[in-house]
């Protein structure tokens, strides 16, 4: 059953539980629910006993003029209406619900062709931008100390020899000798290498290599570009 008889407090109190957290009877615009209960009450409820009704009397009376173009049942009484009407009902239309509800899907399903073109197309032109966005190369900015046998070896020839190596992603910049001792210059260089193309190990291994003029070589500073 729902809203009891508004002539005791009883009927009253539950309008206003009912109305504690809602706007109107049902749903969230006014309807024939609202024109049944308004109708039902013998005058507003007191605004200091029962608030939340006599706010939404005060506010279901400015469309007394429109109340038969309300929407909704207009043969139904006030008793037809309230939270145990809903709470009844609710159960019900849970129950429907799931039964609506198809976990696993249907073959037979009819697909909207238009629908589908256009969902394969944003698929596409997404696919499309992430293959076209510009990839980030890491590069990294290396000093390199490239140290002779003595104070005899040729650092001019030193030099061209390591400027030799050629690979993908090095790109040699600038040159100078820093003395170390005994008349023996090193030959500090600075260079750019792509991360992914040039390891440093490999490179230093082929200086390695120019056994006639390298002694060894040590990485003496690197930053990531």
């Amino acid at each position: 059953m729902g809203f009891p008889e508004f002539t005791n407090p009883a009927g009253l109190q539950s309008l206003e539980s009912h109305l504690a957290d809602k706007s109107y009877i049902e749903g969230y615009t006014p309807s024939q629910a609202d024109v049944a209960v308004y109708k039902a009450l013998a005058s507003a409820p007191d605004a200091a006993t029962y608030p939340h009704s006599a706010r939404w009397f005060k506010h279901i009376q400015s469309y007394e003029a429109e109340h038969e173009t309300l929407p909704g049942d207009a043969s139904k009484p006030a008793s037809a209406y309230g939270s145990a009407v809903a709470a009844a009902a609710a159960p019900a239309a849970a129950a429907e619900d799931e039964d609506d509800i198809d976990l696993f899907g249907s073959d037979d399903e009819e697909v909207d062709p238009e629908a589908e073109a256009l969902k394969q197309k944003r698929l596409a032109e997404y696919a499309a931008k992430k293959a076209n966005k510009p990839k980030t190369i890491a590069k990294s900015l290396v000093t390199l100390d490239v140290k002779p046998w003595d104070d005899e070896t040729d650092m001019a020839e030193l030099e061209a020899a390591v400027r030799s190596i050629e690979k993908p992603g090095l790109v040699w910049g600038l040159s100078k000798l820093v003395p170390i001792g005994y008349g023996i210059k090193k030959l500090q260089m600075s260079l750019v290498v792509e991360d992914e193309l040039v390891s440093l190990d490999e490179l230093q291994e082929q200086i390695a290599d120019l056994e006639d003029y390298v002694q060894s070589s040590d990485v003496a500073a690197m930053q990531k570009l």
